[in-house]
């Protein structure tokens, strides 16, 4: 019956992909101590952003050789960094299959208009063949591709002896999946995925081969101040300890650190992968049972534990009606397919989430189905 509502609710009914929900326990009183009113190159307020860059490494395993550094923009800006300084010396291969990293295509071929650079793309559901890659080139590719679901499954793809350069959005992969950093040259990612921090910035991680391209290669296009990470040939080694481009926000600020010190008080990395991989595992058997939602990622160790895509049977526009009924009944916010994706749902799964609230969702899931089948 379609008027059979669940006796349950999600006690947090956020599964937006972006922001993402805080974590468990958050509070805006936890935000007291920020370093606020003061200039955020004052003494304690370097010494916050370096907090938040040290406690990055040690949540993330980024090897003590690799530069972390806070930018402007969001993950959207240290991606675009990275290309504008780094891409020009070499063809470049950019590899994408879904709506970011069809993005960073258009802008590499229509406005760096990188010599030699090739598209390696599959639709939305699969992951391109790997093995067209020629690691001699510079390779552009997420991780994790937000809106499709889709993922690569490991490093294995990358060889350690590549000449090119790997940059790597992992907006929506980092603090969720196993990523190799000795084949990441460059990872990118935002505070407001998988941690549920808040929009605005980016963080750029560089490795050692990263950096040498910086200081030895200067790319023929005009360099916007807010990209530029070398002065004089060398380095900025002040924006990778705390001295950022531009002024930060240090409520933000803050927020990134709360949610960094929850990493490590449930483990760490392996904490935060074991909380979303239970969260997308309660989906995953949902649909084994449900007679009307499918993976949209088609093959099964190419699924993503955070940004869970669907598709559903009937209707184009059932997935839209859901969406509506959760939120009236504030069971379940922002949920739908990305407007470049194939309709249906989208469900964030990451470490924020609590896997109670993935399954009390579920029966919801149910009931508005029917529901927006019989309207």
């Amino acid at each position: 019956m379609t008027d059979m509502k669940p006796g349950i609710r999600p006690n947090c009914a956020n599964f937006s992909s972006g922001p993402c929900a805080k974590f468990p326990g958050w509070t805006p009183e936890k935000l007291k101590d920020a370093v606020v009113g003061r200039s955020h190159r004052s003494s304690p307020g370097k010494a916050r952003l370096k907090k938040a860059i040290d406690l990055t490494r040690e949540v993330l395993g980024v090897p003590a050789d690799y530069k972390i550094g806070i930018v402007p923009a969001s993950d959207t800006g240290a991606v675009e960094m990275a290309m504008w300084s780094l891409l020009g010396q070499r063809p470049v291969d950019m590899v994408s299959w879904e709506s970011f990293g069809d993005g960073w295509v258009s802008d590499v071929l229509k406005q760096l208009k990188v010599a030699g650079a090739r598209k390696i793309t599959a639709g939305y559901g699969d992951l391109p063949d790997l093995k067209q890659i020629n690691f001699d080139h510079d390779v552009v590719f997420t991780w994790n591709g937000t809106t499709s679901g889709v993922r690569v499954p490991n490093a294995d793809f990358i060889p350690a002896d590549r000449q090119g350069l790997t940059i790597c959005d992992a907006t929506s992969s980092a603090f969720a999946q196993d990523m190799d950093f000795s084949k990441l040259d460059v990872v990118t990612f935002s505070w407001q995925k998988v941690l549920g921090g808040e929009g605005g910035h980016g963080m750029l991680i560089l490795s050692p081969r990263a950096v040498q391209r910086l200081e030895s290669y200067s790319p023929p296009w005009p360099m916007p101040k807010i990209f530029r990470l070398t002065s004089g040939g060398k380095l900025i080694e002040g924006i990778f300890e705390g001295e950022t481009i531009n002024t930060p926000s240090m409520l933000c600020v803050e927020d990134y650190v709360l949610a960094l010190e929850w990493a490590k008080s449930i483990g760490g990395l392996g904490g935060l992968r074991a909380r979303a991989d239970a969260n997308a595992a309660v989906i995953d058997k949902w649909i084994a049972g449900s007679k009307f939602a499918h993976h949209l990622a088609k093959v099964p160790n190419t699924r993503s534990n955070t940004s869970v895509c669907l598709t559903l049977d009937g209707a184009e526009d059932v997935g839209a009606k859901m969406v509506k009924l959760l939120a009236a009944e504030k069971v379940a916010f922002d949920l739908g397919a990305y407007r470049d994706a194939p309709p249906g749902l989208r469900i964030w799964c990451g470490a924020t989430v609590e896997t109670k609230d993935v399954e009390a969702l579920t029966h919801w899931l149910d009931w508005a189905y029917a529901s927006a089948s019989a309207a």
